[in-house]
């Protein structure tokens, strides 16, 4: 349809429901919508605890509707917007009519909220990686059946869909490229010894807490292995991850004849960001020009001896089933563990790999039930397993 009705719709007011608002994504996704001043209207805002960031966002932008996921919070909204407790609340914020959700909640809470929104036929711009880690089957599945778009948020995945042409399949091969995090050149000794405040450094991104570990370990390209899988619809063997320290080349495919094509800007997520919400529009405010003159490029590829839990990610993505989710559930519980100094660094994967011995093997994980019951499951192990060797 390239009418005039096409042309309405692109030009409409677009309803946002944002999903974590208080946090790294959720505040840039506002940046941008404050960017396109008439282009979007916040329906809908949700946070787990900040309501003190909450209530600023709530001043700037008039959400008519605000969830909290943490239900001890003593908080009332202000006048006139609606307030939604606990977790349903955020799950139900994100089924409000004829709204595009963002979905920038952290962790395995971000499953069901995304299947509700699903169901209410909304659009989902996606920045929850487990959400496609541990039920990407069964979303994908059942946004192919509601006619429900994905959009997705990450830049190395937004990288692939925009030199797939938004859609285009016929790619031989998915170049996942890695900033390598903060520890892509300590000695695996070093590594061994540092702490989560060296952890955090990353050297090009600025995220949470539980991302930017993930990204120290690289679990995040692991955890990215698996979404690209099921949003491109490709197997694992398919997807190669690459170290590209500079963070300007986001991710690339390669086609059967040898061809390769890449995405490339500045390290700022509000560029895929405003893509996802965009969508198909292109703005002209986004990122500064790139200056070819002066760019350095370089590619390597990622020691697994260093970085164990890439290698797991990639051997539970090519498992698939009951694997995947039991990885997540386990680096999970276990990154918030690292960060509060109880385990060190090569304990994560230890522990994911005891968890994955453990449970994976005979364990479903086919429906929302099932990856819900079997996460806490994982959890309930490590959190044992743990708890009797420190």
């Amino acid at each position: 349809d390239n009418g005039a009705g096409a042309e309405d719709r692109r030009q409409a007011v677009r309803n946002l429901v944002i999903l974590g608002s208080t946090g790294s994504i959720g505040t840039q996704t506002l940046d941008v919508v404050s960017q396109h001043a008439g282009r979007f209207r916040v329906l809908g805002l949700a946070c787990r605890s900040d309501v003190d960031k909450l209530e600023q966002q709530i001043r700037a932008f008039a959400p008519r509707y605000v969830a909290v996921a943490d239900e001890g919070i003593a908080w009332d909204a202000p006048a006139g917007v609606t307030l939604l407790r606990g977790q349903e609340g955020v799950a139900r914020l994100a089924q409000l009519a004829d709204c595009l959700v963002v979905n920038a909640l952290v962790g395995i809470d971000g499953l069901i909220p995304t299947l509700r929104a699903i169901e209410a036929g909304n659009d989902v711009a996606l920045a929850n990686k487990e959400t496609l880690v541990a039920g990407g089957e069964l979303v994908m599945r059942s946004a192919r059946e509601k006619g429900v778009q994905i959009y997705p948020v990450d830049s190395e995945h937004s990288a692939i869909w925009q030199c797939m042409d938004f859609g285009r399949k016929d790619f031989s091969e998915i170049l996942l490229t890695a900033s390598g995090g903060a520890f892509r050149d300590w000695s695996k000794e070093q590594i061994a010894e540092a702490g989560v405040e060296q952890a955090l450094k990353h050297p090009n991104w600025s995220m949470g807490i539980k991302v930017t570990i993930d990204s120290a370990t690289m679990m995040n390209k692991g955890l990215e292995i698996i979404e690209a899988m099921r949003l491109f619809d490709c197997d694992a063997d398919r997807i190669r991850v690459v170290i590209h320290p500079q963070s300007i080349v986001h991710s690339m495919i390669r086609f059967a004849d040898g061809a390769v094509v890449a995405q490339m800007g500045a390290p700022d997520m509000r560029l895929p960001i405003q893509l996802a919400i965009c969508h198909p529009q292109r703005s002209q405010n986004a990122l500064p020009q790139l200056d070819f003159s002066q760019l350095h490029l370089d590619f390597r590829a990622p020691d697994l001896d260093r970085f164990p839990c890439l290698g797991i990610a990639i051997d539970c993505a090519r498992k698939g089933g009951a694997y995947p989710v039991v990885m997540n559930a386990a680096n999970e519980i276990l990154v918030r563990y690292y960060a509060d100094g109880i385990i060190k660094f090569y304990d994560i994967p230890y522990y994911i790999l005891r968890a994955l011995d453990e449970l994976a093997a005979h364990a479903s994980a086919d429906t929302a039930e099932q990856i819900l019951s079997l996460h806490a499951r994982t959890v309930q192990f490590v959190n044992r397993d743990v708890g009797s060797r420190t």
